[in-house]
């Protein structure tokens, strides 16, 4: 609300920090409903005391690529097609395992509302390192420039961003 720093009061950048920080919320409070994924904030430990940051993204590739493959949590596997419905149904009375998302040679992510350049490298090097052989295509709605992901994340109105991506 002010077009010059002459005119930035006391009142208008705290009111301008508390809408920061209401939009942080609300992020986080997006992921509350999940289980395994809801929060990108690691605290430390007793022995461990430094707080560490774990992206969204690479929590998300780290379970895909799971070589130990417990049944993901928050991800899940949604049937198509006849034989896949059929499998589902039996499974109500037998031991069927659901398919892994990491069972196919072929992962695609495709992440809404833009991806980094760091963040592409990082899910390549990851499924480099944990599952070889596994050809990976990150698509994404924008290629996001650190400029331009502030801009999204402040926008007022986030489903019509004022940025010109």
């Amino acid at each position: 609300g002010c077009d010059s720093s002459l005119n930035l009061t006391s009142q208008k950048a705290t009111e301008a920090v508390d809408d920061i920080f209401r939009s942080l919320r609300d992020i986080a409070r997006a992921r509350m409903h999940m289980k395994q994924f809801n929060s990108i904030h690691n605290p430390g430990s007793n022995t461990h005391q430094a707080a560490s940051y774990k992206p969204l993204l690479k929590q998300v590739v780290e379970e895909i690529c799971n070589p130990d493959r417990p049944d993901p949590v928050d991800i899940e596997h949604m049937s198509s097609g006849l034989t896949d419905l059929l499998k589902t149904g039996f499974s109500m009375f037998m031991k069927v395992n659901r398919p892994h998302p990491g069972d196919h040679p072929l992962l695609i992510i495709f992440m809404v509302g833009g991806v980094t350049v760091s963040e592409v490298k990082m899910v390549k090097d990851l499924v480099a390192t944990r599952k070889p052989g596994t050809q990976v295509v990150v698509l994404s709605s924008a290629l996001l420039t650190p400029h331009s992901a502030i801009e999204l994340l402040f926008a007022t109105d986030r489903l019509q961003p004022d940025s010109d991506i």
